[in-house]
């Protein structure tokens, strides 16, 4: 299933122009200083036809793999062909709490929209300089993690994929960063590892780029630590 999604973002991610967003040095600071999101949901290069299709493509994948329930997936298919789809997309965007069903089908099929958007703002030196545990382009939360080859921790966003420096040893969701109340353990040979915190009972993931051959592949390494996240659930553990 995620292969196929993954497939599915791919060639639609190839076909969308990109975005040339105005993002400078004193708009990236006033943002800082808010810890507000610099991409509005105008902004994001979005074509009807295209996210119509990403989202009926998305929701025929969910279904047939089983994570959608016929109800589920009729709805979303006729709100991939409604004139209120755009409308729809907005509010989840303002809005980054994925409650339904209808969220997840949205935010998957939106992400090589916004995917595109974060390739313009990677490359930004200012984002050096957020330190928000929250995303700077789109507002997400990271779902999963990178550690660099000189042991700096990498957010990465759950929506856009953004990557943004994080402290080590912080929890992202509710900041507390009392070493005593983080739990980090690794996967064998030491490529996976998970940060649990003992504060809000969240635990995030991370990819050791130190002991690996390659870079990090957020979808594909998502899928190879699912043991991992059945072994924190089991400690007691909430996914972010």
């Amino acid at each position: 299933m995620h292969l196929e999604l993954l497939e599915v973002q791919h060639r639609l991610q190839a076909r969308i122009p990109l975005p040339s967003l105005n993002v400078n040095d004193t708009l990236f600071r006033y943002h800082q200083a808010q810890a507000r999101p610099l991409l509005s949901f105008e902004d994001i290069p979005l074509e009807l036809t295209e996210l119509r299709l990403a989202v009926r493509q998305t929701a025929d994948i969910l279904h047939r793999f089983g994570a959608l329930e016929d109800a589920e997936f009729q709805t979303v298919e006729a709100l991939g062909r409604d004139a209120a789809l755009l409308s729809v997309v907005g509010d989840w965007y303002r809005t980054p709490v994925e409650a339904s069903a209808t969220d997840q089908v949205v935010a998957l099929a939106m992400r090589p929209f916004l995917s595109r958007c974060a390739e313009v703002v990677q490359q930004r030196p200012e984002l050096a300089d957020w330190q928000h545990p929250t995303c700077a382009l789109c507002g997400g939360a990271p779902d999963f993690a990178v550690i660099t080859p000189n042991a700096e921790r990498h957010l990465i966003c759950s929506r856009c994929g953004l990557r943004w420096k994080f402290e080590p040893l912080t929890c992202p969701y509710c900041r507390n960063s009392d070493r005593s109340r983080i739990t980090s353990f690794a996967t064998p040979d030491g490529r996976y590892r998970v940060y649990g915190c003992d504060a809000c009972r969240r635990y995030l993931k991370a990819y050791d780029g130190r002991r690996a051959p390659r870079p990090v592949m957020p979808v594909v390494d998502g899928v190879a630590t699912l043991p991992l996240d059945a072994a924190a659930m089991q400690r007691g553990y909430t996914g972010g």
